[in-house]
């Protein structure tokens, strides 16, 4: 009787056993797949991107692919740093030679983080057309993906040398990118606008051309996705911040001889982002109340008695440290009369060129001097190597234009009005060419212009113009550089050549030029900046 109801049992114990064996392991929810889509701004390097990922990771939102066909580097934070960041790239040009399709096939975003026309303003692209391609855009990431979210950026300032319309640019197409996107957001594939333009100083926030962030810039541009991106990912509000910022350290206190009262620490850390400092001060030992609030780690006022300062770091979430130790701000003996002044200018920042046919037009950022800086020196030397330098005029703003045909070195110094000067730039070498020559029949001319540089790299641009009296079905530009530099990339124009001298045609959308016509190209060199040889012929002739 034992054995029959034992068997039994064994025989229910397998039975349940292969239950439990053939049940399947539920598997864990796909990560939302996010593309960041622009231009050098999101790519080379981007590092806004570093900091909105790790910001993500730290605050729980983990689940998550950083997707693009351009692999990331460049920033000292590590994360995943997939990307479309094209340098150079337009939205303009995205569009029109549908670019983005093949891109979205490879990598299917679930969710498109857009920063893109900062190269269709420098180009002078009315917002109509930009606003256009981006309809192209979106129409494109629907057709790939229904669900589509999009997060669109009004773009950061712009302020390059030489480039008078890019402000008013910016601000035309940044003011029509909400009404835009209320009417091209669906419920199933909502538009949501994030502003990247206010609180963004294209001084200060940019490593000195006035278009491309630094670290200050980057994490600006991270801190306005974050909120929008989380409401994405969580479907609501993110994770709740609860950790103040660390006690500034270091707290100091000076009191100048105009009777001004300086205090400088050292920044706190905090686990999301410090967005600020409180001020507070006290008189006589009495209850200390506020003085001002900064976003800097220094603040100064008006010397107005023996008073004490204290200061505390707040965070986005309202969370604030504990305040620091108090000082005291007592005046320093001061002499009676100013001794004098012996103290030179801080050197100007390396100047840049916007070259034109036939000048060169020079910028710098200014310098500081303890009293004050009355202008600027500015000295050259014929040829790219050797001859002496020399003044060739002076200037009381941070620019200067000068005209002449060759190759010269430029530096530059400040001074004050005790007549200190300051040390001289690092020289730049800048090449002007001739201003072209139309024939007599008409032709097309092709003269070019420097948008930017930096180390190892510059940006340039041709406009070629339609001098002949009858329409043009095509052109082709001869472009020769001085001492091997290539090009790396170009748009607006089409080039099978590696090495110079380039040859380099139009596109099927901008060959036909009527009389007095004009279009552009834009390209990435290696190499220092230098100006090129052109010549331009027409199709048919003139």
């Amino acid at each position: 009787m034992r054995r029959p109801l034992l068997r039994a049992l064994l025989a229910a114990l397998t039975l349940l056993a292969g239950l439990v064996v053939s049940t399947p392991a539920l598997s864990a929810a796909a990560p939302v797949r996010i593309m960041p889509l622009g231009d050098s701004i999101t790519g080379g390097p981007g590092c806004w991107r570093a900091l909105l990922w790790d910001r993500l990771q730290r605050t729980g939102f983990t689940n998550i692919d950083f997707v693009g066909t351009l692999p990331g580097g460049g920033c000292s934070v590590a994360h995943d740093g997939d990307n479309e960041g094209h340098g150079g790239f337009q939205a303009t040009g995205i569009a029109n030679q549908n670019q983005l399709p093949p891109w979205l096939a490879a990598t299917r975003p679930d969710v498109v983080l857009m920063h893109l026309g900062t190269n269709d303003i420098w180009a002078n692209t009315p917002a109509t057309s930009i606003l256009a391609a981006y309809g192209t855009l979106v129409d494109q990431m629907r057709a790939a993906n229904p669900n589509m979210k999009i997060i669109l950026a009004k773009i950061i300032p712009m302020e390059p040398a030489g480039c008078t319309w890019c402000p008013p640019g910016v601000a035309a197409l940044n003011n029509a990118i909400p009404g835009w996107a209320a009417a091209k957001t669906t419920a199933q594939s909502p538009i949501t606008v994030v502003d990247q333009f206010t609180g963004f100083d294209p001084v200060a926030d940019t490593i000195g051309d006035g278009v491309h962030p630094d670290d200050s810039g980057f994490q600006k541009m991270s801190d306005r996705w974050y909120p929008a991106l989380t409401a994405i990912l969580g479907g609501g509000t993110p994770p709740a911040d609860t950790t103040p910022p660390t006690v500034p350290s270091g707290l100091a206190v000076t009191v100048s001889c105009t009777l001004t009262v300086t205090l400088r620490w050292t920044a706190s850390t905090d686990n999301v982002g410090v967005t600020g400092y409180d001020i507070y001060h006290a008189s006589n030992g009495g209850t200390f109340t506020p003085a001002g609030t900064t976003t800097a780690t220094s603040f100064s006022e008006p010397f107005n008695g023996l008073f004490q300062y204290q200061v505390r770091a707040r965070d986005a979430a309202g969370n604030t440290s504990a305040f620091t130790a108090p000082v005291t701000a007592v005046p320093p003996p001061c002499p009676t009369s100013p001794p004098p002044d012996t103290q030179p200018p801080t050197t100007p920042g390396t100047p840049t060129a916007t070259v034109t046919c036939g000048s060169v037009t020079l910028s710098w950022a200014a310098s500081a001097d303890n009293v004050a800086v009355t202008g600027y020196e500015i000295w050259r030397a014929s040829g790219t190597t050797g001859g002496t330098f020399s003044s060739v005029g002076t200037s009381t703003t941070t620019s200067f234009t000068q005209t002449g045909v060759g190759g010269f070195r430029y530096q530059i110094r400040a001074r004050d009005a005790a007549g200190n000067t300051s040390p001289f730039t690092s020289p730049i070498t800048v090449m002007t060419p001739a201003c072209p020559t139309p024939s007599p029949s008409g032709a097309c001319t092709a003269v070019y212009s420097q948008a930017g540089d930096w180390p190892g790299a510059f940006q340039g641009q041709v406009t070629v113009t339609n001098t002949g009296g009858t329409a043009t079905t095509g052109w082709t530009v001869t472009l020769t550089f001085p001492g091997g530099r290539q090009i790396t990339q170009i748009w607006g124009g089409r080039t099978d050549g590696t090495t110079g001298p380039y040859t380099i045609t139009n596109e099927n959308y901008n060959g036909t030029l009527a009389p007095g016509a004009s279009t552009t190209f834009g390209f990435l060199a290696s190499g220092t900046a230098a100006s090129p040889t052109l010549t331009c012929t027409r199709t048919p002739p003139a």
